[in-house]
Order: C-alpha cells, then structure tokens, then sequence
C-alpha cells in the first residue's frame, strides 16, 4: 500500500496566525494531534505560492521555487517544518526541514529507499520532536502526531 505526504507542519497556534493573515492562499489548516497542524501541498497552494523558479529548494520534490523563504518568515510564529514522505510497500523515501526565527534549525534531512532510519528516528519524527511532540505511548513521532491517520495527501483535506 503506497504513503505519500508532501505537507508543512507547526504548532496549530502558529499556523493559524499566519494562515489568518494571508487569506488569498488556497491552504486548508488540518488539525493533527499535540497542538499540532499540517497544511497539505495541494497542486493549488503549490501553483499559488510558487515564484515561478523550476530549481527544487532543499532537494524536495514539492516544495516551490521560493516558498522556502516564506516560510522561514512564517517561523517567526513558531517552529515550522515542511516534510515529504513517499512510500509503497514499507520501500520509500522521507526528506524534513525545519526552520523557527528566520532560520534554517534542522535539515534538509533525508532518509533515501534502502536505508534504515538513524538512530534519532526518520527525518519527519526528527523535526517533529524539535516541534514538541511526545512519542510516549507511540510507536515514533509520527504516530504521535497522528500523521498515520491518512495515506495520500489529498486525503487529509476536509
């Protein structure tokens, strides 16, 4: 069965402030577990905030030319990550960042198909325990989070 999320991650208090103030972007805030939100990449919010550049920021495939400035500007709210996972069959790939203040605090991290996650977990749960999430009870971070809830990213919309 195939797992694909291309997504930006924060504190549900972060995202909402920032998402409030930008109104003319297609983004649909979906509640996730621990004060935690995501914000799918839809082909909408990506065609919307790309500035145009063909380069991949980062290495990622979804991420916009240039909205990786946003969102270190979006930081200043609080911590915000944006991650991409693409799996089929337990065989795939998982690349993070995360960025609070302006800054760039973890990543680009990526765990590419074949490999075994690090000993600090894989690059989603990484950056979700830089954000504050607790796996106690879980089997990782992001089951914590409840990121295991959906399988496509479309399927996280309402």
């Amino acid at each position: 069965m195939a797992y694909t999320l291309e997504a930006i991650l924060g504190p549900t208090a972060a995202l909402r402030t920032v998402l409030a103030d930008r109104t003319s972007i297609p983004a649909a805030l979906v509640p996730l577990r621990q004060n935690t939100a995501m914000v799918p990449m839809t082909d909408e919010l990506h065609d919307a905030v790309t500035d145009g550049a063909s380069a991949r920021p980062l290495g990622f495939w979804k991420l916009p030319g240039g909205f990786d400035r946003i969102l270190a500007d979006w930081s200043s709210a609080g911590p915000i990550g944006y991650v991409e996972a693409d799996y089929f069959g337990g065989v795939g790939s998982q690349r993070a960042v995360l960025w609070l203040h302006g800054q760039l605090l973890l990543g680009p991290l990526s765990l590419e198909e074949g490999r075994r996650f690090p000993p600090d977990g894989s690059p989603i749960s990484q950056i979700l325990t830089r954000m504050g999430i607790d796996r106690t009870g879980h089997h990782d971070e992001f089951d914590a989070a409840g990121l295991s809830a959906q399988r496509q990213t479309r399927d996280w919309l309402p």
